[in-house]
């Protein structure tokens, strides 16, 4: 009978205990008493973000009911209604609720409702991609949500540091996995191969840090950041207890996440509509193995060029190299069909001219030696311009940069250009009267035409003046500018008492026509 009335007691005392326990509210931890008055939207999320509303996809494929959007209002939701939805969501990762979680769902659901609707609309598109790649490796499908704050649900996007697609790998991550990145192809933007490399990331994160919280964070701003916040926190590993330890932006991120996940769940609570996808679902592949230009396939095909590029965002050039390897090339079911029956048209329609830079082979272009080219050699004066030069000798500067192979337009003093100017094959003179006009045409050659024995060392160094004698030379010369039109005997003839001996000599001239147009020449005083 005692042992019958200790058993009652120790029962009574027991339950007591629980009940107690039961009653006694959980004591609050950090991650729902946390506050952060400095909330920042993500950089990458906020540039992406703009770059979805302004392009092609967003204005064509995407349909979204404005009266819904400037009409509904948000309507004010208390914390215990938030906590309830969040509790009630099935997923793997935690989704607590605090302050800052609270603060980047009012950002969303007010100023960003539109963006929500947009991406809710691509959602029907990317998101079975994502979660097929998800179950593949048993991760958690609540992950598919995190392309929404990486690149709001663009392939294109690049951020500010270079990360590029879907997912914003950066250039060596990708390679690191394994994705293909050239001037032509950048397989971070291709959909379904960056969202197989992003969960094998997720899940090397996750292995690393045990906690999705902490993965996560390492997805935004890389391992070493996560880890030198728990070094400074004092070894904890909870993505809260670190919080105030991550960069600025990364502090965000995992709130951000929660209210995505929140807001793609509780869409119509807050009075954002979907927007209606138009890009097409019924798509196939083809293999390409040729060098095509997305221009070549629009044209043929009768399809905008855009929707190519929103279905293939992979080829960043407009430009799918199959002559290389083969490569696949997504399009409307309809279209895909039509490119394997009208093939070879496509791969030769505007060929030349869209793919002028992926010549096989090419030849110099020669000198039209059928008309015979002078060369000019000129030195650049002071002040004198590429403009100017070309105005004298009646060329392109294009024609000047390339016969001189110049970047740039900007020209040092004392510089010696090439100029090519052709000149006419000599006929035969058949009277006094043609020859008369065939000796001044000649006489015209002979100053534009500057002997191609003259190396251009050995000109610089016929035109250098020495310092200390100059004003001996003043004295006992004077100058003569070479103008069109002037000959040796003619300039003679202009100065009493000298020779074309006297000039050539004065000047170390070897033959009559080592003049041009622009040249000074010494005339020696009688």
């Amino acid at each position: 009978m005692k042992k019958a009335l200790l058993l009652f007691h120790f029962i009574l005392v027991f339950v007591s205990v629980n009940l107690y326990a039961e009653a006694e509210p959980s004591k609050p931890t950090i991650k729902d008493t946390i506050r952060d008055e400095a909330i920042v939207l993500p950089e990458p999320l906020k540039a992406n973000m703009d770059e979805m509303l302004s392009n092609w996809m967003t204005s064509h494929l995407l349909d979204i009911d404005k009266n819904c959007i400037q009409n509904s209002v948000n309507p004010e939701v208390s914390d215990s209604i938030y906590i309830e939805r969040l509790s009630k969501l099935p997923t793997a990762i935690e989704m607590p609720y605090n302050q800052i979680v609270r603060s980047y769902i009012n950002l969303y659901a007010q100023r960003l409702r539109d963006r929500v609707s947009y991406m809710l609309g691509l959602g029907r598109f990317y998101f079975p991609i994502f979660e097929q790649a998800l179950d593949a490796e048993n991760m958690p499908l609540e992950l598919k949500y995190l392309p929404v704050i990486e690149s709001a649900l663009n392939p294109s996007a690049t951020s500010r540091v270079g990360a590029a697609g879907l997912w914003q790998f950066m250039l060596p991550t990708g390679k690191m996995y394994g994705l293909e990145i050239n001037s032509l192809i950048d397989e971070r933007r291709d959909p379904i191969k960056s969202t197989y490399v992003a969960v094998r990331y997720l899940k090397n994160l996750h292995r690393i840090y045990g906690d999705w919280g902490l993965a996560i964070a390492a997805y935004n701003c890389g391992p070493g950041n996560v880890n030198k916040a728990i070094r400074r926190s004092g070894g904890k590993r909870d993505y809260w207890e670190i919080y105030f330890h991550l960069p600025k932006e990364t502090r965000g991120y995992l709130p951000a996440f929660i209210a995505v996940n929140y807001l793609m769940n509780y869409p119509s609570e807050h009075n954002i509509c979907e927007a209606k996808c138009k890009i097409p679902m019924n798509t196939d592949t083809v293999q390409v193995n040729e060098m095509v230009h997305f221009q070549q396939i629009a044209d043929v095909l009768q399809i905008p060029i855009e929707e190519i590029r929103t279905l293939n965002p992979t080829y960043r050039r407009d430009i799918v190299p199959g002559n290389l390897k083969p490569y696949t090339l997504r399009l409307p079911m309809f279209s895909a069909y039509a490119f394997i029956d009208q093939r070879d048209s496509i791969e030769k329609y505007r060929a030349d001219e869209l793919l002028l830079n992926f010549r096989k082979t090419v030849n110099p272009t020669a000198l039209d030696y059928s008309t015979p080219q002078s060369i000019i050699h000129h030195k650049v004066r002071r002040g004198e311009t590429m403009k100017e030069i070309a105005k004298k000798y009646d060329v392109a500067v294009a024609d000047i940069k390339d016969w001189n192979h110049l970047r740039s337009t900007k020209l040092p003093k004392g510089k010696l250009l090439k100029i090519y100017r052709e000149k006419e094959v000599s006929k035969p003179i058949k009277n006094n009267e043609e020859f008369t006009a065939h000796a001044k045409q000649k006489a015209v050659d002979t100053v534009k035409v500057v002997s191609d024995t003259l190396s251009v060392a050995e000109k610089e160094k016929e035109e250098r003046v020495n310092d200390k004698n100059l004003a001996a030379q003043l004295h006992n010369f004077s100058y003569h500018t070479v103008r069109r039109g002037d000959t040796l005997w003619a300039i003679a003839n202009r100065y009493p008492g000298i020779s074309v001996k006297d000039i050539m000599s004065a000047n170390k001239l070897r033959k009559h026509s080592d003049i041009q147009v622009g040249m000074k020449i010494k005339i020696p005083k009688a």
